[in-house]
């Protein structure tokens, strides 16, 4: 059975609601009414409609202002939204469709013409529905098709970790040690994958607890140690001599170091340095409750329009031939350290490279 299309009307004159009631009574809508622009915002929830008339000569909050609300808000951002006014000069009705009305039928209502207007609407809300479900639909087959990705390259890592204690070459065993921790890596992107899609469908619970990232940054310095030698590249740590607490998830907030030291190692220059460092702020009284963590490089650096997007999802930096670049790894930074309350953002580093900054509240 189809849904009925629901429909808020908001007028404070319930006389109004009255006639527009007659006039859409035959079209089988479910029409709901509030008198004011507060009730109308504080009902959302609970009416959940595919269309909002609102007239706009109200008290207290005028449609407009009650439009922008809506409009603003990204629960209800997507319903459409039909201005009624008595307002007949052009810029009054520009003003209207510059808060965000989809449309506006002015007074007296014209019985064919309100059907036909809201009519229109609900069809834009349909076609939105669908695509939005299309698109979930798509989202959760990736999701699914990812996490099974996760076997196949569980059974290669134990496959190269049996052949390991086998009595072969020095080139074979380099070898098998090359497609084991490619087989690691390609772990560790579908788990990125995986949790940007919970964070990103609000399905993410953080296993937080009183973490030192002291420990977490010394842990993911010594996961790289051997990668960055092959690379003639040297990491430096500078950190706090005691533990540094914060909130949050241990696995998480490991992944962060490991994915922000790779992307360091990956675009750095051989021979060179990169450095991880942890400050908690000790020269400025007003930031005692804040730790900053810095992965330092002195790579081909990011240009001014590439800070823009970088933590987006695949986007990339610079495109350097011979360097992987799927665009995810940046992309989970950010997601995860919003997770924890904290922000990411990248600057940079003199004469060349980059500077990615991350701050997180301490516990």
């Amino acid at each position: 059975m189809l849904k009925q299309p629901v429909i808020l009307v908001v007028d404070d004159e319930s006389a109004n609601f009255d006639v527009i009631e007659i006039l859409l009574f035959k079209e089988g809508y479910e029409l709901y009414y509030r008198n004011s622009g507060a009730a109308a915002i504080a009902a959302f929830e609970e009416i959940q409609p595919d269309l909002i008339l609102l007239d706009v000569m109200m008290p207290d909050m005028d449609g407009i202002e009650v439009c922008q609300k809506f409009k603003n808000d990204p629960r209800s951002q997507h319903i459409p939204i039909i201005i009624i006014t008595a307002l007949s000069e052009k810029e009054d009705l520009a003003r209207c469709l510059d808060t965000g009305a989809d449309d506006f039928i002015s007074k007296p209502i014209n019985s064919s013409e309100l059907r036909a207007r809201v009519r229109s609407m609900l069809r834009i809300k349909s076609q939105y529905d669908f695509i939005q479900q299309t698109m979930n639909l798509r989202e959760e087959m990736m999701q699914a098709i990812v996490h099974d990705l996760r076997n196949p390259l569980i059974g290669i890592k134990l496959g190269c970790d049996s052949l390991k204690i086998m009595e072969i070459s020095d080139r074979a065993t380099s070898r098998i040690n090359q497609i084991s921790a490619t087989a690691e890596q390609m772990r560790f992107l579908v788990d990125d994958i995986l949790t940007i899609g919970r964070i990103e469908s609000n399905k993410l619970t953080l296993n937080s607890t009183r973490i030192d990232v002291v420990e977490i940054a010394q842990l993911a310095i010594a996961s790289f140690e051997s990668l960055a030698t092959n690379r003639h590249i040297t990491i430096i740590a500078e950190l706090p001599a005691n533990p540094t607490y914060i909130s949050g998830d241990p696995h998480l907030m490991g992944r962060v170091f490991d994915n922000l030291i790779d992307n360091a190692i990956k675009f750095s220059p051989e021979p060179s340095s990169i450095t991880v460092r942890i400050d908690e702020f000790p020269h400025n009284p007003d930031r005692q409750d804040l730790v900053k963590i810095e992965v330092i490089d002195f790579g081909t650096g990011i240009s001014s329009e590439q800070k823009q997007i970088i933590f987006e999802r695949y986007e990339v930096g610079k495109i350097i031939l011979g360097v992987a670049q799927i665009g995810i790894g940046l992309s989970f930074c950010k997601m995860a350290i919003e997770a924890h309350g904290g922000s990411i953002s990248v600057s940079n580093n003199h004469p060349t490279g980059s500077i990615f900054t991350v701050i997180l509240e301490k516990a």
